[in-house]
């Protein structure tokens, strides 16, 4: 088992998803349990577009009208963080 906890996020984001896709692609060839944190959406897209057996993409709930519930639940990735919400908050609250 290999835990990842927003690995490459040092690198931009098309290069930081191409260095995880290739990584974990070999990992899970190899038959390897991987767990990926990232808020690279490229990857995490990429990924759950491969349809791949026993995949589980998680991420943070997020009600209709924007109230987190701190709780993780099954779902596509996403293409934002929300940190236009917290921009909101700090700045304009």
């Amino acid at each position: 088992m290999v835990l990842f906890n927003e690995s490459f996020a040092a690198t931009n984001e098309r290069e930081g998803s191409e260095i995880a896709r290739q990584i974990v692609s070999a990992l899970i060839e190899k038959r390897i349990k991987v767990f990926f944190v990232t808020h690279q959406y490229e990857f995490a897209h990429g990924m759950h577009g491969k349809n791949l057996k026993g995949a589980l993409f998680l991420r943070a709930e997020r009600l209709l009208d924007g109230e987190r519930t701190f709780k993780l639940v099954e779902g596509a990735p996403l293409a934002t963080g929300y940190a236009e919400d917290l921009y909101r908050e700090i700045f304009e609250g």
